[in-house]
């Protein structure tokens, strides 16, 4: 993928995620909007993971990263654009809608226009006149659910077809469902 000038190899646009799967990145986005705010998981200097809240935006077929100018997780991303980002879980522990994550590369928007364009399609019109922004360059989608007795993994990598690993709760091995 190239964005701003910079190439992440193995990684795709949320566009080309969609495109490759659209039922799957459908769930997701579903997934992501039932709360507001989620876990970004970054990389300090020294190598530790920091995690911190963050909205996560869907629009113009990408998944868009703002943050505060300066905040400790930007400059984490400006170092290192590794990242993690996890939807909120919600209260209790019915895993309503199953545990969704997205990893990859954030890669920082500088240019005025492109930023611009993004701020004209904020809903609210509320943005601060400075802050970071980033496009998401997808290298891992990652679904976990509950089905019956099992836990499912649906994942999810550019280039490649979903897979699906089911495990039990006992020493069974995982096991892969077949692709279709």
């Amino acid at each position: 993928m190239t964005t701003e000038n910079v190439t992440v190899p193995n990684a795709v646009g949320w566009d080309g995620f969609r495109e490759a799967e659209p039922g799957f990145a459908e769930v997701v986005e579903q997934r992501f909007a039932k709360y507001t705010h989620h876990v970004l998981a970054t990389l300090r200097k020294d190598g530790s993971p920091r995690l911190t809240g963050l909205e996560a935006d869907f629009r113009a077929g990408q998944l868009w990263l703002g943050m505060m100018p300066n905040s400790l997780k930007a400059l984490d991303l400006r170092r290192d654009n590794r990242f993690a980002l996890y939807a909120n879980p919600g209260p209790g522990s019915e895993m309503d809608g199953g545990d969704v994550r997205v990893s990859g590369r954030a890669v920082e928007v500088t240019d005025p226009a492109q930023i611009e364009e993004w701020a004209a399609g904020t809903p609210d019109g509320g943005l601060p006149e400075v802050f970071h922004l980033f496009r998401v360059a997808v290298e891992e989608v990652v679904r976990v659910t509950i089905e019956g007795e099992e836990i499912v993994f649906r994942t999810w990598r550019p280039g490649g077809p979903p897979r699906t690993i089911r495990r039990g709760n006992d020493d069974a091995p995982p096991r892969e469902d077949p692709l279709d």
